[in-house]
């Protein structure tokens, strides 16, 4: 059989991290994909090396980056099965407050990006009748969230970009899944700053965790994957709840500390 392939963005850390090892232990090569080129070259030479992992230095939010991912993969000779679109970032605060340069740059990596590596990936695999996408969401996806607005807004546009693609690749062999993590184990509180509010203080998922359920989850098939039983009961309390009361308590779970007084 032909060795499979799979892109996964965002490798250096989280659940991007994970992935990239449950991956290789499925016996995929893994194409790693972040900005930090040290990590990168750390997770290769722990998953077998260039034999096993290529390593590939890009930051997504860049306009010319995903078209730079194709090129360098077409020139390598590598064809994608499978595409994990994980890179992300976060930023907490005042929605008029916060620098305009990192909101177009969040929006970029988070939605841009994923939409087009999608389109430069997806025709290869239709044509070759199998692959996969998995679009990493969150459960941010659901309803809006303030102090955390660009970033909720961002991956409410992911789910519904792939709950969209699940019904146009219907019969053509490949599959999607939008995978939305509650609160998991990574730096991305840190870098965005949701370290300050009161949701980081609840139990997080292992990304270990988080990667194997997907993947097991994408071998059923199935499209939307909550992967925390305590996220599933949430978001299936807050569909009976008010839209407005739902948002209150999101704004006081993400609004940062020094906002509070506290």
């Amino acid at each position: 059989m032909a060795e499979r392939r799979a892109v996964v963005t965002g490798a250096s850390s989280g659940i991007g991290h994970a992935y990239a090892r449950a991956l290789a232990r499925r016996g995929f090569r893994v194409v790693l994909v972040a900005r930090r080129a040290d990590r990168l070259l750390a997770l290769a030479q722990e998953l077998g090396g260039p034999e096993k992992a290529d390593v590939i230095p890009l930051d997504l939010a860049r306009h010319e980056a995903p078209a730079a991912l194709e090129a360098e993969l077409a020139r390598r000779g590598h064809a994608v099965d499978l595409l994990v679109n994980n890179a992300g970032v976060g930023l907490t605060g005042v929605f008029h407050n916060q620098p305009l340069d990192r909101l177009l740059a969040m929006v970029d990596l988070n939605t841009r990006a994923v939409v087009e590596l999608t389109r430069r990936f997806l025709p290869g695999m239709i044509e070759r009748k199998r692959g996969a996408v998995v679009n990493v969401v969150s459960t941010s996806a659901f309803q809006p969230v303030p102090f955390l607005a660009v970033y909720a807004a961002s991956k409410a546009f992911v789910l519904s970009f792939t709950e969209a693609l699940a019904t146009e690749l219907q019969g053509t062999g490949v599959v999607v899944q939008a995978l939305c993590p509650g609160l998991t184990q990574s730096e991305f509180y840190q870098v965005a700053g949701t370290d300050r509010v009161l949701f980081t203080r609840t139990p997080a998922m292992r990304p270990e965790e988080v990667a194997e359920r997907s993947l097991h989850a994408l071998d059923k098939g199935r499209l939307r994957v909550i992967p925390g039983w305590r996220d599933r009961f949430v978001l299936a309390v807050q569909s009976v709840v008010p839209r407005a009361v739902v948002r209150r308590v999101a704004g006081e779970l993400f609004r940062p500390r020094e906002e509070t007084g506290k």
